[in-house]
């Protein structure tokens, strides 16, 4: 088990980094469009470019963000509850976000292989699209598997308590 959570943490840094990229590539190309439209000058396919790097951004920080407890929680009640119980109620939202995030998984890499045989690209730099669904798969899957890592470290809890 802290093996997989190393394993887990290490390719969920790595995810991180390249959602980090993503977004300073973001900033980047955004300036970069706006001081060349001074000079009538704009980099044609720029929406299109920061769209796909939106999606690169926000699903490869979804697994490193649940690691690292980022998320907004309500924990008002919870702290009135015995440890125990904390950590058996604990288990249930991630059990129920991994199943959540299983079914994103599966339905992106349906829609990306559709994408793929269709050959849909997009309509200014005519990119493939579908790489960038398989890319939100991938982010899902991972935090599939680390939801499920911490329900279950949740329930190891409740029955060690």
């Amino acid at each position: 088990m802290i093996r997989l959570n190393r394993g887990l943490t290490l390719v969920s840094g790595g995810f991180n980094a390249l959602a980090g990229t993503a977004v300073v590539a973001m900033m980047l190309l955004t300036c970069a469009d706006v001081i060349l439209r001074l000079f009538r000058r704009p980099i044609p396919g720029t929406y299109e470019i920061i769209g796909f790097l939106g999606t690169v951004a926000i699903s490869f920080s979804l697994a490193y963000t649940s690691l690292e407890k980022g998320h907004i929680a309500v924990e008002l009640l919870m702290e009135k509850l015995p440890r125990r119980v904390q950590a058996g109620v604990d288990s249930v939202p991630s059990l129920i976000g991994a199943a959540l995030f299983a079914l994103i998984t599966w339905q992106s890499m349906a829609y990306a292989a559709d994408l793929k045989q269709s050959g849909e690209v997009s309509v200014t730099l005519t990119m493939p699209i579908y790489p960038f669904i398989y890319g939100i798969a991938a982010g899902s899957a991972l935090l599939c598997l680390v939801l499920l890592v911490e329900s279950l470290r949740s329930a190891a809890k409740t029955v060690q308590e």
